[in-house]
């Protein structure tokens, strides 16, 4: 039987269109199926806040930063702590990719029109020591237009070549089954899912009117992650973070499903590093949900008091901003699966964004105007929505009405006593007096605020939580959220999809979060931000070079 294409895309998110325009510069013919209508062209990454991990970058140097490659690189290893016989190829992958950051990542991406705000943020500050986790200088870029215009080059160059015929479509396309020729992938089998016409990110039907099988000389897995599964999260859930939490919500749309990941198991890919994950602890739902248990996650600067269920102030160094994971252990040792934050005006005004392009229009409208307008005009426009809509927020002018109020949202026995809550804020509040402090988190604001970036648009000037004058007072409850998947098929530096033996399966390659973003997991245990959409073009780029080389 004839091939239909050279090569088949499972999956219209970021790596495989980043794959399939590799593959039709090289002038080979593909076709891209996927589950969801085409209105969700681009998946996950469409909603990201368009984050980008670069080295040594034009944009640092401008804000006084000294990166490095090896800095950089140390940063990497301190954070993935690879310590498995199976981190062979994971090592190999965070070894070429910090490379690539630090090298042409920059300029290939300029090339195909991506831009960059010009203030780097600060994302996992770290654990507290040199070699440990934690990114030891600002690296986490901004895409201008976020999310969209990360995908807008590659969807461009898929679009003209789809035009000139190397590239057809077929939404809808539900894959149940990699089909072989001897022992060579060789095709896909599956459903054919009823017309949809709900909006991006909305999750739509699954009633089958059809079947399909296609053929090529290679597959390319680019399906995701398996972040909006719950079951899945909590059947592959790290014991060393301690037990799955009862109540999570959920920070990717419902196609992010993982089905694809047991099938391509199923045709002699190997899965490796399943136990690691990178979920969020400052996850609001959202007051307008467009999928399932609709989490967005807090991108806090570093000044609010973070509190446990019961009042007590998490332990250095679990600051705002600073260990994703730390974090999440320690909330869920605490026997709660929430926390909460307490700051005032001044701290949200300054300090609050909300990931997520749909959350931030300015920057991804491409408009400075409103940027600029962020910057003056006070509490940003999405934030405050979630103030007044939110049912994770509390405002209040004294904290007597706040810490009521707070244990009415818990529901239950009161867990928060007035007299303590007060008396940890009264103690952090006269940290201030003196311009050095034992307070870490005080010693670590006015640190935050030597970095031009954060005194201009990330770190209120330290004041009092308790001065009138700086309030109203805010407390917000923080739920935990699902989101990444660090591990997945395991593959070496062309995507190739190994076996149990350690051998490429013919004909299979496997990219972005599918992949664990590289190698079955190049993250290792823990990420140092803007690394995700990185790896999805990393491993896009990779697999469709090499697959376009390796077919006739």
């Amino acid at each position: 039987m004839a091939d239909d294409a050279d090569v088949i895309i499972v999956g219209a998110g970021l790596a495989g269109l980043v794959a399939a325009a590799e593959l039709a510069e090289a002038g080979k013919k593909i076709i891209i199926v996927d589950q969801e209508p085409e209105q969700s062209l681009g998946g996950q990454a469409f909603w990201s806040f368009g984050g980008l991990f670069l080295v040594d970058s034009p944009e640092q140097r401008r804000m006084r930063i000294r990166d490095s490659h090896d800095l950089a690189l140390e940063d990497w290893m301190g954070t993935a702590a690879f310590d498995r016989p199976e981190d062979f190829w994971p090592r190999k992958w965070a070894q070429a990719y910090v490379g690539f950051a630090a090298g042409e990542k920059r300029s290939w991406l300029l090339q195909r029109g991506l831009k960059f705000f010009p203030v780097v943020g600060w994302a996992e500050r770290g654990g507290g020591n040199a070699i440990g986790h934690g990114n030891s200088v600002p690296r986490f870029h901004i895409t201008w237009g976020t999310g969209p215009g990360v995908l807008e080059p590659f969807v461009l160059r898929v679009r003209e070549a789809q035009k000139r015929g190397l590239i057809s479509f077929k939404f809808r396309h539900r894959v149940n089954e990699l089909t072989r020729t001897g022992a060579v992938v060789t095709g896909v089998r599956g459903d054919i899912l009823q017309p949809s016409t709900v909006e991006r990110g909305h999750k739509s039907a699954r009633e089958v009117s059809g079947d399909f099988e296609l053929h090529a000389q290679a597959v390319i897995v680019a399906s995701g992650g398996i972040g909006a599964n719950h079951q899945l999260v909590r059947e592959n859930w790290p014991q060393r973070l301690g037990a799955a939490p009862k109540r999570m919500i959920t920070g990717v749309p419902d196609h992010v499903d993982g089905r694809m990941l047991a099938i391509t198991e199923q045709a002699g890919g190997s899965i490796i590093n399943r136990d690691r994950m990178w979920h969020y602890v400052e996850g609001i739902k959202n007051w307008a949900p467009i999928w399932t248990d609709h989490a967005i996650r807090i991108l806090p600067g570093p000044s609010s008091l973070w509190l446990d269920a019961r009042g007590k102030r998490l332990p250095v160094p679990l600051y705002p901003g600073f260990d994703t994971l730390g974090t999440l252990s320690h909330i869920i040792s605490t026997g709660f699966d929430y926390s909460w934050f307490i700051l005032t005006k001044k701290i949200i005004q300054k300090e609050f964004a909300l990931s997520g392009s749909e959350q931030n229009p300015d920057l991804t409208g491409k408009s400075w105007r409103q940027v600029l307008g962020r910057a003056t005009s006070g509490i940003p426009g999405p934030v405050k929505a979630f103030m007044e809509k939110g049912e994770d927020f509390i405002v209040e002018a004294d904290l007597s009405t706040l810490v009521a109020r707070m244990n009415a949202l818990a529901g239950g026995e009161p867990l928060l006593e007035l007299a303590e809550v007060e008396r940890e804020i009264r103690a952090r509040d006269r940290q201030l007096d003196n311009p050095f402090s034992k307070d870490m988190q005080v010693t670590a604001l006015r640190g935050a605020r030597a970095y031009l970036g954060d005194r201009l648009i990330r770190t209120a000037k330290p004041h009092k939580m308790l001065d009138p004058a700086n309030g109203p007072l805010i407390a917000v409850r923080l739920n935990i959220l699902t989101r990444k998947t660090l591990g997945g098929l395991q593959t070496d530096l062309d995507s190739r999809v190994l076996g149990a033996d350690g051998q490429p399966v013919a004909g299979l390659y496997a990219v972005g979060e599918a992949a664990g973003f590289g190698g079955g997991g190049v993250h290792g245990y823990a990420a140092l931000e803007g690394t995700f959409l990185g790896g999805c073009i990393f491993s896009g780029r990779s697999a469709g070079r090499a697959a376009a080389a390796s077919v006739a």
